[in-house]
């Protein structure tokens, strides 16, 4: 549905921050559908863990919460010109719990629903999975502010 040149011209994220390889499905202001394929290139890696190597948690959040932008920005219509001018503040991540270590090779799919949407307001419910095995979860609180 989105590639990554598509999410770039909605998300400000760049290498080796963005956490979002496409978009797969997307409801607006209901639910959206995300991956990222987890690489042993990921510059995390070289110290998470030498040898054992695990996805670090606060990125499988961070990829969520991109996910979860990239939502709340199109689920306000907003024309390219408008969305050039905004950008979303995460302000909490609550709830959060990890249930399974991510590796290398992974497949990281996002699945993010909105649980409250008001105005530059939006909270979500987030959950990430590998091979339909929930590996992370966490609400999600954010707001869109001018650049």
């Amino acid at each position: 549905m989105l590639d990554i040149m598509e999410i770039q011209e909605i998300l400000p994220h760049r290498y080796p921050i963005l956490l979002v390889d496409r978009i797969t499905e997307m409801e607006k202001g209901k639910s959206i559908i995300g991956y990222k394929n987890i690489s042993i290139s990921e510059p995390a890696f070289m110290g998470h863990f030498p040898g054992h190597p695990i996805y670090p948690g606060v990125l499988i959040l961070e990829g969520m919460a991109q996910a979860g932008g990239v939502l709340a920005l199109k689920s306000n219509d907003l024309s390219n010109e408008e969305l050039a001018n905004k950008v979303i503040y995460f302000m909490s991540i609550d709830k959060a719990k990890f249930r399974t270590p991510v590796k290398p090779g992974d497949k990281l799919e996002y699945k993010i629903e909105v649980k409250k949407l008001r105005g530059n307001l939006i909270v979500l419910d987030g959950k990430a999975y590998v091979d339909d095995a929930l590996v992370a979860e966490a609400e999600l609180k954010a707001m869109i502010v001018d650049k």
